[in-house]
């Protein structure tokens, strides 16, 4: 049985003190002991951010990337180890900025992979800048007058554009976070996870006691329905005196992309599949064709 132990790495994170991103390291590693996935078994896709250092600190397959592009890397390797678990984890900077396009496009596509989105509604690594999910009037060394953008609604976009799983976690509540990144891992198909993460630095707004007070589990609504997708979009609106976490909106009957593609479907992962030479005549009639 796996422990949390046996995703510890040898690094200590530098996060400052407080940081809701220590949270969502724990949450990680008692999801993938929980849900037996050995280390070797599982890739984590980073780009750019403070989170996104989070496989330095984790004792399992890691790929830094560019900022912005981790959804992008994460649908090729899926395309070439569709054996592989991979879990891309990202801030609202990196995920819904830089990165907005490969989101959409991975969700309508319904590539079989993790979507973990800190969403501190702050750039935190380069000290300050509000982000797309920073609200209206946000007072930042990028906005000195408050930014006149409309928040960003990740859930609503995600569900529109196709996403089969849409789900929103604490990093607050450690036990429920775990068991939604849980239900993530074992979703078949794109899962949007975003994480409510309170950055005590630069936007204090956000910190655990305004969390604490407003968020209520989907879960424990006896009417609510996860897959009910109208009902889903319009209870990701919410946001106020009360903030609804859990799974919003699941539909497990659609099939994945590597499903669907005849060469993936009918074999092993590409990554293990052999190799036939190529000879001279083979390369001139590829060359040919370009010239």
């Amino acid at each position: 049985m796996l422990t949390r132990k046996d995703f510890t790495g040898r690094e200590r994170p530098t996060w400052c003190k407080g940081c809701g991103n220590y949270g969502i390291l724990t949450a990680v590693q008692m999801a993938l002991a929980e849900h037996n996935i050995a280390p070797h078994e599982i890739l984590i896709v980073t780009g750019i951010g403070c989170g996104s250092k989070l496989p330095h600190y984790m004792r399992v397959n890691g790929f830094h990337t560019l900022h912005g592009r981790p959804v992008a890397v994460a649908t090729g390797v899926r395309l070439v180890n569709h054996g592989l678990r991979v879990m891309v984890v990202h801030g609202d900077g990196d995920g819904y900025a830089e990165g907005l396009s490969h989101f959409v496009h991975a969700a309508r596509r319904n590539i079989n992979i993790v979507d973990l989105v800190q969403d501190n509604r702050i750039y935190g690594l380069t000290r300050g800048q509000y982000s797309p999910t920073s609200e209206r009037g946000k007072r930042t060394p990028s906005s000195p007058e408050g930014s006149i953008d409309s928040p960003l609604n990740p859930l609503a976009l995600a569900i529109t554009a196709g996403a089969t799983l849409v789900s929103r976690g604490y990093a607050g509540d450690l036990k429920h976070l775990a068991w939604l990144i849980g239900e993530a891992l074992e979703h078949p198909g794109y899962a949007l996870m975003e994480v409510l993460q309170p950055c005590v630095v630069w936007n204090r707004g956000y910190a655990y006691k305004f969390y604490r007070e407003r968020v209520y589990k989907l879960e424990g609504e006896p009417d609510y329905d996860p897959g009910d997708q109208r009902a889903a979009w319009e209870r990701s609106f919410e946001w106020g005196d009360r903030i609804p976490i859990g799974i919003f909106y699941r539909n497990p009957t659609v099939p994945t992309y590597e499903e669907q593609v005849p060469a993936l479907r009918e074999g092993p992962p590409l990554v293990h599949r052999p190799m036939e030479r190529l000879h001279a005549d083979q390369i001139e009639a590829l060359l040919s064709e370009y010239r």
